[in-house]
């Protein structure tokens, strides 16, 4: 039970540290930061973080030498997935796996996976930057949020199949726009500029600031972005979900994870 429970507040913790990091336009009553700088401190915080993470899953028993082996394959695999895509028009191909990884196998190994396939993308194609460590953090909590999502429970496994595809179908199109808000939200105080009833506005009211934020998001399109994201997720979720849980389940009970539900 002493294990669950820090199992639970790491998790715990390492969601919400996230989302503070991404929400500081409405919470830093400052003038804006440097990007750079804003970055970098962000990610000197994030490796301790996963490190955390890792250690917390090996400590409650939720990741031994074989999944952690098993989260090296799946992360690498994404990583390469993520190059058919890597967000170009929208077409984002890297969430599919984390969906469904986190779903089988938790949101502490969701939050490790999500975080871990973006920084391996990264290093492949080259595509580090200040938003390298926002990426990261974001899908590592859309890896989170289907960890917890509920596992269904129904008479026939056609049936439980069905209900699972449609939940984590769903689940695609939420994490999708919840990823593009936050990755915006980071950056918006650089992109935005300054002077208009769009940009941030340093010491304005939590609320003002998230008007002037929404409408960001309408006004440069960025919802359009994350509609070919969460098409994209969800496509693919929906084509490969009955192959890829059976076999990652199958990886699970060879690799002496407690079986889940069928």
């Amino acid at each position: 039970m002493t294990k669950s429970w820090l199992s639970r507040i790491t998790i715990t913790f390492a969601g919400l540290a996230s989302l503070l990091m991404f929400t500081w336009p409405l919470l830093i009553q400052t003038p804006t930061p440097n990007e750079a700088n804003l970055a970098q401190t962000v990610f000197i915080g994030l490796m301790p973080l996963i490190l955390l993470m890792v250690l917390a899953e090996f400590a409650t028993g939720g990741i031994g030498a074989k999944q952690l082996a098993l989260l090296g394959v799946l992360t690498a695999l994404n990583a390469v997935v993520r190059l058919l895509g890597a967000g170009t028009a929208g077409i984002e191909t890297a969430f599919f796996i984390i969906v469904i990884g986190a779903y089988v196998f938790g949101s502490g190994f969701g939050f490790i996976l999500g975080s871990t396939s973006l920084l391996v993308s990264a290093l492949l194609t080259g595509g580090i930057g200040p938003w390298l460590p926002f990426q990261m953090m974001a899908a590592g909590l859309v890896g989170l949020g289907a960890g917890a999502l509920p596992k269904i429970r129904a008479s026939g496994r056609t049936q439980i199949r069905r209900r699972e595809i449609i939940l984590l179908s769903g689940y695609g199109v939420v994490s999708a726009f919840a990823y593009g808000a936050l990755m915006t939200l980071w950056n918006w105080p650089f992109l935005a500029g300054t002077g208009s009833s769009i940009s941030y506005l340093p010491g304005a009211p939590i609320f003002e600031n998230l008007n002037r934020f929404i409408a960001y998001e309408v006004l440069t399109g960025g919802l359009l972005w994350d509609l070919g994201r969460a098409i994209t997720t969800t496509a693919l979720v929906t084509l490969t979900a009955p192959a890829l849980l059976a076999t990652l389940r199958r990886a699970a009970s060879r690799a002496g994870i407690e079986k889940l539900e069928a």
